[in-house]
C-alpha cells in the first residue's frame, strides 16, 4: 500500500518535469499551434449557427476569402525566411563560439513561438480555404469565420513584430552570452530551492551491504526523475545512492548507483528495468538540471574568444564577470532540507571547487598571458572570497592562489607581472 500512495504522490510532479521537457521542443509548439488551428475553424462553425441572421449576413464570404488566400501565401514565405535565419544562426554560433551554444538556440522561446505561429495560421487559412471550397461555409455563413481570421491576422502582426525586435539581437555574442546566463542561473535557481534534487545530500560514505546497480548502456546522465526514483526504492523497499552527477558521461556496465536493501527480498532484474525510465541517458549533455554545464559552455566561449584567430579579451573579460555573478548566488545545498524530502534517494551536492573549475579552468588556462583577463579573474575570485559560503570561499582562494601562480610563469614583462599581483587579493598574493 505504501508503495502505491507514493507512486500516486510522484506522478503529477514527474509529469510536469516531462512537459517541460517536451514543450521545448519546437516541433511540440508547432503541433500545438496546429492543433489549435483546427479548434479555431471548428469554434467558427459551431458558433456561426447561433448568430442572428440579420448579423450573419453583415460579412459576406468573399471578405474572409481574401483574407484566407493573403494568410496562406504569406505565411508560407516568412516560414521558410525564419527558418532559413535560424539555420544561419545555428551555423554561425557554432562555427564562432562553440558547438554547444546551437542547442540553447534551438530552445529560444521567441523563435520557436513564432514559427509555431506562423505554421500554425498557415494551417487555419488552408482549412478555411478547403471548407469554403467544400461549401460547408457559404456566403450567408461566414461571419464568425470572417472575424476569426482577423484574430488570426492580428496575432500575426503581433508576432510579427516580435520577432523583428529579436533577430536584432538574434545570434549575437552579447545575446548569447545573455542566454547562456539566463539559462544557467535559472538552473542553479531550481537546483537550490529543491537542494539533492529533493533527496537527501550523498557525502560519498557509502553504509554496509550495499549492491551496485551498472549502467545499461554508455552516455550522458542527461535527467533524473527523482520523485519517480523514490516511488521504486518505496515499492522495492531499498535505498538508492546516485554516485554519479548529472552531466557526468558513463560507460556501459560503469556503476551508476548504489542500492542498498531494506527488505526481505528484492527483485533486482525488476529494480534495474524500472530505473532505467527514470534516470536518462544520452550521446549529448543537457542544460536541465546541470548548471555546471551552463557554466562549462560560457567558459568555451570565453576560451575561444582568446584563441588567435578571434583574440577578444573582452568577450573573455565579460565572461569572467557573468560567471562570477552566476557563482555568487551559490549557497551549500546541505544547509536546507526540502519540505517534501525523498528519504529514499541520495544525491551528492554541488562542489563548489568542481563549479569554480567548469566555468573558469579552461579560460584562465588559455588567457594566461593576458594580463587585462587575469586582473578581472583575480578581481572575481576576490569577490567570491568574500562570500557567506565557507566552502566556496575556500575553493576560491586555492583557485585564485593557483592561477596567479600560472599567469606569472606565462607572463615575462616584469611591470605585467607586477599589475596582476596588484589586482590579487592580498590573501593570495606570493610572500
Amino acid at each position: 500500500m505504501e508503495h502505491l500512495v507514493s507512486l500516486f504522490e510522484s506522478a503529477p510532479k514527474t509529469l510536469v518535469r516531462k512537459a517541460r521537457q517536451y514543450t521545448r521542443k519546437l516541433w511540440v509548439r508547432v503541433l500545438i499551434m496546429g492543433l489549435l488551428a483546427f479548434a479555431a475553424v471548428g469554434i467558427t462553425q459551431v458558433v456561426e449557427y447561433i448568430i442572428p441572421e440579420t448579423l450573419a449576413k453583415s460579412v459576406t464570404g468573399s471578405s474572409a476569402d481574401r483574407l484566407l488566400d493573403i494568410i496562406a501565401s504569406a505565411m508560407l514565405s516568412v516560414t521558410i525566411f525564419s527558418i532559413t535565419v535560424m539555420v544561419s544562426v545555428y551555423q554561425s554560433s557554432s562555427t564562432q563560439w562553440t558547438p554547444r551554444i546551437h542547442r540553447l538556440i534551438m530552445q529560444d522561446r521567441h523563435t520557436q513561438n513564432t514559427l509555431a505561429v506562423f505554421i500554425g495560421a498557415y494551417v487555419y487559412a488552408l482549412l478555411g480555404i478547403v471548407l469554403r471550397e467544400t461549401g460547408i461555409y457559404d456566403d450567408e455563413h461566414a461571419f464568425v469565420l470572417f472575424w476569426m481570421t482577423v484574430a488570426v491576422v492580428s496575432v500575426i502582426v503581433i508576432y510579427l513584430i516580435r520577432w523583428v525586435l529579436h533577430l536584432q539581437g538574434f545570434g549575437q555574442l552579447i545575446d548569447i552570452t545573455r542566454q547562456i546566463e539566463e539559462t544557467t542561473r535559472n538552473q542553479f535557481k531550481e537546483r537550490l530551492a529543491q537542494p539533492c534534487l529533493g533527496a537527501r545530500p550523498f557525502h560519498g560514505d557509502l553504509p554496509d551491504g550495499t549492491r551496485t546497480l551498472h549502467a545499461w548502456e554508455s552516455g550522458y546522465i542527461q535527467h533524473i526523475y527523482p520523485e519517480a526514483l523514490n516511488a521504486l526504492a518505496v515499492e522495492h523497499e531499498v535505498e538508492l545512492y546516485l554516485i554519479k552527477e548529472i552531466g557526468k558521461f558513463i560507460f556501459l556496465n560503469e556503476p551508476v548507483l548504489e542500492v542498498r536493501q531494506k527488505g526481505d527480498t528484492l527483485d533486482w532484474d525488476a529494480l534495474c528495468e524500472a530505473v532505467q525510465g527514470s534516470l536518462i541517458l544520452g550521446d549529448l549533455r543537457t542544460y536541465d538540471q546541470d548548471p555546471r554545464f551552463g557554466l562549462l559552455v560560457m567558459g568555451e566561449v570565453g576560451s575561444k574568444a582568446m584563441s588567435p584567430g578571434v583574440n577578444d579579451p573582452g568577450t573573455a573579460i565579460d565572461v569572467i564577470t557573468r560567471i562570477g555573478r552566476i557563482l555568487s548566488s551559490y549557497r551549500d545545498e546541505t544547509e536546507t532540507t526540502p519540505e517534501d524530502v525523498l528519504e529514499n534517494i541520495y544525491v551528492r551536492p554541488l562542489d563548489p571547487a568542481k563549479l569554480l573549475r567548469d566555468g573558469f579552468g579552461a579560460l584562465s588556462r588559455d588567457a594566461a598571458g593576458t594580463l587585462e583577463v587575469q586582473q578581472r579573474l583575480q578581481q572575481t575570485l576576490s569577490g567570491l572570497m568574500r562570500h557567506p559560503d565557507e566552502a566556496l570561499c575556500k575553493a576560491a582562494r586555492e583557485m585564485a592562489q593557483q592561477e596567479l601562480a600560472r599567469a606569472l610563469e606565462a607572463m615575462s614583462f616584469v611591470p605585467d607581472q607586477v599589475a596582476l599581483i596588484a589586482s590579487a587579493d592580498p590573501q593570495v598574493r606570493p610572500k
